[in-house]
């Protein structure tokens, strides 16, 4: 007990020092809770969905779209229980701010590949009905405060209507959530009628983005993927055909390698604060010489000072790796309504990584002034050499 009222008086030594080491660990933890957070988001949009479903796009890139011919051969095909097909509307709601996922779709094949959206057959029916419609995912439908039967006007990055601007307008034929908490938390996203936006798009009419297979077995997912793509193959129109999952990761990817940048910001920021904490620690042993001496003259042993010294060092971190961890976890929560992704804020896989990063950084900047203390012979200490 007396030695670890000593170590929490040795870290506190010198405040000033201690706490702006204190703020710079703080702040690389938020740093490393925000980056992993963000790292985690993306991969689970791509895990969760599994491999019940395929993903059919051009060969050539996902952005050239495929004539809606190759609907009826593909439904044909041993394995295939549904098949629908979506084009990607890359619209935006008032501002370049307020942008989130919009698929045109086929209101009545939908729900057969995507059963895990629930919503009332009544606004089922609306969204079939009415040509110039949409289904809103329950979070979309919050964050923007709209109800069954509001106009939305979307200005497409992409698509131009027939009268040549790039403004449409939707009806909110019904809101969708999620079959469990884990879809429900995924239902930032909006389905316009394939029908009318086909009519009215200025070019492209006839053709679709990708077509989404649901597959009677999930098991054969890699067999009907080799069929499609072999029907398919020498055509005008060859075909890539993934798992959803692997599609979603292709797509994530076009954003960048969200893992490899993460680790490389998360080096460089470690690396600097790696130094700035190892200076604290041997500069704090460094000034203790003395007394360290004094200490071993009362009877402590060389291996209660060298763990002294380890246990300043992983307090230190530790408390820095706390404080940001837990400032990074309130931020999350708060945005990740307003962002529509899936961050965990309070992930014990997070909160794991953090503490093992800090006690390695532990290691790091303690080995040596730690080696120092153990190895410090009394006479020398004392005589000032």
């Amino acid at each position: 007990m007396k030695l670890a009222g000593l170590i929490w008086a040795n870290i506190f030594r010198n405040k000033i020092r201690t706490l702006l080491t204190l703020g710079s660990l703080t702040m690389a933890f938020v740093l490393f809770g925000f980056l992993q957070a963000l790292s985690n988001a993306f991969s689970a949009g791509a895990d969760f969905v599994g491999a019940s479903r395929l993903i059919v796009q051009s060969r050539t890139s996902f952005t050239q779209a495929l004539p809606m011919s190759q609907l009826r051969q593909i439904e044909q095909m041993p394995g295939v229980a549904n098949v629908n097909y979506s084009q990607w509307f890359g619209g935006v709601y008032q501002s370049e701010r307020n942008f989130f996922p919009q698929f045109a779709t086929d209101p009545e094949r939908l729900f057969k590949t995507y059963p895990e959206w629930v919503l009332s057959d009544a606004e089922k029916q609306r969204f079939k009905q009415i040509r110039a419609s949409a289904l809103v995912g329950r979070q979309i439908a919050s964050r923007f405060g709209w109800k069954v039967g509001d106009r939305v006007p979307l200005t497409s990055t992409i698509w131009g209507t027939q009268s040549g601007d790039k403004a449409w307008s939707f009806e909110v034929a019904g809101i969708f959530d999620g079959v469990n908490e884990e879809w429900q938390n995924r239902t930032g996203l909006m389905y316009l009628n394939f029908d009318y936006f086909d009519e009215e798009r200025e070019v492209g009419r006839g053709l679709a983005g990708i077509f989404i297979v649901q597959l009677s077995d999930a098991n054969r997912a890699e067999e009907v993927a080799k069929t499609i793509d072999a029907i398919f193959k020498n055509s005008a129109n060859e075909t890539k055909t993934q798992t959803e999952k692997e599609f979603n990761l292709g797509f994530f990817r076009q954003l960048g390698d969200i893992g490899l940048l993460t680790r490389y910001v998360l080096f460089a920021v470690f690396f600097s604060i790696l130094l700035v904490v190892g200076n604290t620690i041997a500069q704090g042993v460094r000034e203790r010489i003395p007394e360290l001496a004094v200490l071993k003259t009362l009877g402590f042993t060389d291996a209660a000072m060298l763990w002294s010294v380890f246990a300043e060092a992983a307090a230190l971190c530790l408390m820095g790796a706390i404080a940001g961890m837990s400032l990074a976890a309130a931020a999350l929560a708060a945005l990740s309504s307003s962002l529509q992704l899936p961050f965990r804020p309070g992930d014990p896989s997070l909160w794991l990584q953090a503490l093992a990063c800090a006690l390695v950084m532990a290691f790091l900047v303690g080995i040596l002034p730690a080696l120092r203390a153990q190895r410090l012979k009394i006479v020398d200490a004392l005589a000032g050499r």
